[in-house]
């Protein structure tokens, strides 16, 4: 192994490192809890160490974003993959969604919730945001041009209720029935269009 290449390895295990503890003090004490100070007392790094990899704790969020991405994507795609069909598909990645968000709730506030200078439904975006979309979109029910719109609604309807149901402004045990009006609402969709595309 080279120099460049053992010194980059080792960036990477650095990083990795600082991202990992920010998520575990996240996740026992809550984002407020992770500082730059705190990180370089958990970790044993200097300040000035921390800052030649983040830019600053906004920075560090961002990163431990995309890791929820990544993650997240993970678990969309082997959830639509293992159904039997469409709507099953659909119901699965919805669950799974949803389960994710109450599984990790500090890390889902990382992705959606604080500040970062990630950048969505833009050229720019990196390849973790764009592989959890598009889990979103493999089963979402639409024609090819409608894909985008569809696949966003979908995603709107997940957000805010997985937001409402974590803050409790929503009953917990209706869960079942608003997915069930959510994905009906896909299928109708999709059978409207397809009678509009025919007979236009």
């Amino acid at each position: 192994m080279g120099v460049t290449e053992r010194k980059g390895r080792e960036r990477a295990e650095r990083e990795q490192r600082i991202t990992a503890t920010a998520r575990a003090i996240a996740a026992s004490e809550g984002w407020s809890a992770v500082t730059i100070r705190r990180l370089a007392d958990e970790i044993e790094y200097s300040q000035p160490v921390l800052y030649s990899h983040f830019a600053n704790r906004d920075a560090i969020v961002a990163a431990v974003a995309v890791e929820g991405f990544s993650e997240l994507a993970a678990a969309l795609e082997a959830a639509g993959r293992l159904s039997e069909d469409r709507r099953t598909a659909l119901q699965n990645v919805a669950d799974t969604y949803l389960d994710f968000t109450s599984a990790h709730p500090t890390l889902y506030d990382a992705m959606f919730t604080l500040p970062t200078t990630l950048r969505f439904a833009d050229v720019d975006t990196k390849s973790e945001l764009q592989a959890a979309f598009a889990a979103l979109a493999a089963v979402v029910p639409s024609s090819k041009a409608e894909s985008e719109i569809a696949t966003e609604t979908f995603w709107a309807a997940l957000h805010g209720l997985s937001t409402l149901e974590r803050s409790g402004r929503i009953r917990p045990g209706a869960r079942d029935e608003r997915m069930a009006l959510v994905i009906d609402g896909l299928f109708h969709g999709e059978e409207l269009g397809a009678q509009q595309r025919r007979s236009s």
